[in-house]
């Protein structure tokens, strides 16, 4: 299994990325400049957070017509695993891969933190290794992770099980139903505010984001054999 690591002008959570990758699952992974086209050879794919771009005229807007962003489309449209994390699941939103807009926190402030939530779908290609229900601890470090979408696409997300992680204890953004992460219908393409890249170890505060990784890795080899 290889995994590519699309970099924007901007991206500053891409080493943490890799290296995740690197330390947990210890497969092929590389960085992928903005302007390159062509990510077949890659069998997933991570947006990493940051501020491509410096976020002007809104996250993740201007991310979108990056060129490597027509590769990523057409691999999410192939099946492949896509995960955009914080900035990456804002461009994931503004490339129109997932529903729904980003919006400012709702107290204006930026917030990092170690953020509970709850795991409500364990039937994914990123979960699997997760208990449905359980809370993990996972780092969030934002100032637009406020998730909406109108009543409609929240009643459909819901009915296709389409949520996958949501705040507990507080919400610290003001996000729509707590949510803090989705996918997409298919069940490949997942977007979340919260870092899993960043607790993979003891002395990053928190492991729950191990099992992220592996649930991935094992999906994959379940489908399409060894790594």
């Amino acid at each position: 299994m290889r995994f590519a690591v699309p970099v924007f002008p901007g991206s500053n959570c891409d080493v943490d990325c890799l290296k995740a990758v690197e330390d947990v699952l210890r497969v092929p992974v590389e960085p992928v400049w903005h302007q390159e086209r062509g990510l077949s050879e890659y069998d997933a794919i991570i947006l990493p957070g940051g501020f491509s771009y410096g976020d002007y005229l809104r996250t993740g807007a201007l991310a979108r017509f990056s060129p490597v962003m027509d590769s990523v489309i057409e691999a999410a449209e192939r099946g492949k695993l896509v995960v955009g994390i914080c900035n990456g699941f804002q461009i994931l939103l503004e490339a129109g891969l997932l529903p729904g807009a980003m919006r400012r926190n709702d107290h204006l402030q930026f917030r990092c933190d170690i953020q509970p939530l709850r795991v409500e779908n364990t039937k994914l290609p990123f979960t699997r290794d997760y208990r449905e229900g359980e809370i993990i601890r996972i780092p969030i470090a934002h100032g637009e992770g406020n998730y909406y979408c109108d009543e409609a696409t929240l009643a459909e997300l819901k009915q296709h099980n389409q949520i996958v992680f949501r705040y507990v204890e507080e919400n610290p953004n003001g996000s729509v139903d707590d949510i803090a992460g989705i996918v997409n219908r298919q069940g490949n393409v997942l977007g979340m505010m919260p870092h899993p890249e960043r607790a993979v170890h003891d002395w990053l505060g928190s492991v729950d984001g191990v099992r992220f990784f592996t649930s991935m890795l094992a999906y994959w080899e379940e489908n399409y054999g060894a790594a």
